[in-house]
């Protein structure tokens, strides 16, 4: 081995060890970390809140074409089976001014009623549930009206079911208004929600294994008839 040689081995060999131990603290800096996002709540904060509905005073009259009542209750643990009520009767006055002044009434025939088996429309019309022969309708009449939120309101009334009165509480939302693009007079659409005992109402019959409470869900679309609009004018 030259002397050359003999020199430059020992050098590498240091070299070598002082790289092996260079401290943790001078390894290569991590990549930064990414900006962070926005908090939810804040993220929340900065959308937009939802324009109010601009629903016209008036004297509406409901579509019967375009409402529908479903009901709906669990069936032995197994399904949660649904009916239907059409044939909507009802006049909503909507007071834009003062919205407590509002009121709705609504009438509906059972024999509008429709669980999509004959057979068993037949078990629901007799006196086991709403002994439609002897109590023919349904209806709902307001008591209280109350704005709940943008587009929200809370309804108060007393249902009427097989002769039994009790008040039960209507979630709304509002869906639309203005003027129909069709018919060409103002128009409101309505989503509500509510729920009851069919047990208040003498309908318990195979309580609970088919289930007392029943949820209800509600569309509807209603409109000012040409001749109202004209008197409002």
């Amino acid at each position: 081995m030259s002397n050359l040689s003999k020199l430059l081995l020992p050098l590498a060999l240091a070299a070598a060890i002082t790289a092996c131990s260079k401290p943790a603290d001078q390894a290569a800096a991590p990549a930064a970390a990414p900006a962070e996002t926005a908090a939810p709540a804040e993220a929340a904060a900065a959308a937009p809140e939802a324009a109010a509905i601009q629903v016209a005073a008036g004297t509406y009259k409901l579509d019967p074409t375009h409402t529908d009542v479903l009901v709906q209750w669990n069936h032995l643990g197994f399904s949660n089976p649904t009916a239907h009520f059409g044939n909507a009767d009802g006049t909503l006055v909507y007071d834009a001014a003062d919205v407590t002044k509002s009121t709705v009434e609504v009438t509906l025939p059972l024999s509008g009623l429709n669980s999509f088996t004959a057979k068993f429309d037949e078990h629901l019309r007799s006196a086991d549930f709403f002994d439609a022969a002897k109590f023919p309708t349904a209806t709902f009449k307001s008591t209280k009206v109350e704005a709940a939120g943008t587009n929200k309101l809370t309804v108060t009334g007393d249902l009427t079911v097989k002769g039994v009165t009790k008040p039960v509480v209507l979630d709304v939302t509002v869906n639309g208004a203005g003027e129909h693009p069709m018919a060409k007079v103002p128009a409101v659409g309505f989503e509500a929600s509510t729920s009851f005992k069919r047990s208040e109402f003498g309908m318990g019959a195979y309580a609970p294994n088919v289930s007392d409470d029943i949820k209800v869900r509600i569309t509807t679309e209603a409109f000012i008839p040409k001749a109202e609009e004209a008197k409002a004018e």
